[in-house]
């Protein structure tokens, strides 16, 4: 009986070992997750130190240490200087609340589109312009120009269809315009029909023939790969007869205020049918261009898939406002050149082909 007892009392001793050596182990863990935390929170406050020495040394310019009541000081006067920058954006002549959105949020393209402002990501990814603003410059004419070290290195170019009736080509190119984008024909956004431009023809022999150098656009509402290629095959057939060394261009316009039949393609869709242009015209030893605005080239098209093929941007500004590389800025459809009755639509091209 005593040994029974006395093994009993072994077998308690053990166990109360073990919860022992369980209690502590258990409280170092703890221990570690506490000194782990106060790290943790130590780390945490130096940079929410740091960060207010950043800001202070922005605002002061130094490093001086400073009181509550200074810093706040320079919050302020933070705050008043940004309202009035604000103001002064929504006042100017040319300015708005689109204005002042841009200037603050420098790292999206920013627009208004359905309903709402619209803030695209700038992607780090696709290639960008070595434009600078500076060099933008405005002349006599009202027309946008490219200046560097005192010369015009940009190439004036106009845009036409039908809408800009009988042409006057040789007093277009008296006028200093050296290229021009003729509009070969349209896809019908309800019908699905295709159509040629009825001025084509005799855009093209007058651009020819008065040595205005040309190129084409045609407008699509190809809603799959196979009616692009249906377009491009239609474009590569009437080109035929005419000498055309400036871009092929694919006019991915969405139908506004209607329900286009493409409206409602998705990005992928979009782009998956560009592509199926683009290459069909590079195969027949034309260069593929693809012209849209800024909704186009962030919304509607994929453009990391599309960075082989030169681009016509549509802006109607005094400012060319887009970061990526582009051969053409399309800057107004309010111009005016020599032999045109009426406006036409103003570009400028940063190479020649």
């Amino acid at each position: 009986m005593r040994r029974r007892t006395d093994r009993v009392l072994y077998i308690m001793l053990i166990l109360m070992g073990l919860i022992t050596v369980l209690c502590m182990m258990f409280a170092g863990v703890l221990g570690v997750m506490y000194v782990k935390e106060k790290d943790k929170n130590q780390e945490a406050a130096v940079k929410q130190a740091q960060l207010e020495e950043e800001v202070v040394a922005a605002f002061a310019g130094d490093n001086n240490a400073l009181n509550d009541e200074e810093v706040q000081q320079l919050v302020d006067a933070r705050e008043v200087e940004m309202k009035a920058k604000m103001k002064e954006l929504v006042q100017s002549e040319d300015g708005g609340a689109m204005t002042m959105l841009r200037y603050f949020f420098p790292e999206n393209l920013v627009y208004y589109d359905e309903g709402g402002y619209v803030f695209a990501p700038i992607l780090d990814t696709l290639k960008k312009h070595q434009l600078v603003d500076e060099n933008f410059h405005i002349n006599d004419r009202n027309e946008i120009e490219y200046i560097e070290n005192g010369i015009v290195t940009s190439h004036k170019g106009i845009d036409v269809s039908k809408y800009q009736g009988d042409i006057d080509w040789q007093a277009v190119k008296a006028d200093g315009v050296e290229y021009a984008f003729v509009r070969l024909g349209i896809r019908g956004y309800g019908s699905g029909k295709i159509v040629l431009d009825e001025n084509f023809a005799d855009n093209m022999q007058g651009a020819n023939e008065a040595g205005v150098k040309a190129g084409v656009y045609f407008f699509t509402q190809a809603i799959t790969v196979e009616e692009a290629q249906e377009e491009a095959a239609f474009v590569i057939e009437n080109l035929a007869a005419y000498d055309v060394p400036y871009p092929v261009v694919f006019d991915v316009e969405m139908i506004t205020g209607q329900d286009g039949r493409a409206n409602n393609l998705t990005m992928q869709e979009r782009t998956d049918i560009t592509i199926a242009f683009c290459e069909a015209v590079k195969a027949a030893g034309y260069t593929p261009m693809i012209y849209g605005n800024v909704k186009c080239f962030t919304k509607m098209l994929d453009m990391t898939k599309l960075e082989q093929y030169e681009k016509w941007y549509a802006f109607y500004d005094k400012y060319m406002y887009f970061p990526y590389e582009v051969s053409m800025w399309q800057y107004s459809e309010k111009g005016t050149v020599d032999g045109i009755e009426g406006t036409v639509d103003m570009n400028i091209a940063y190479k020649q082909w």
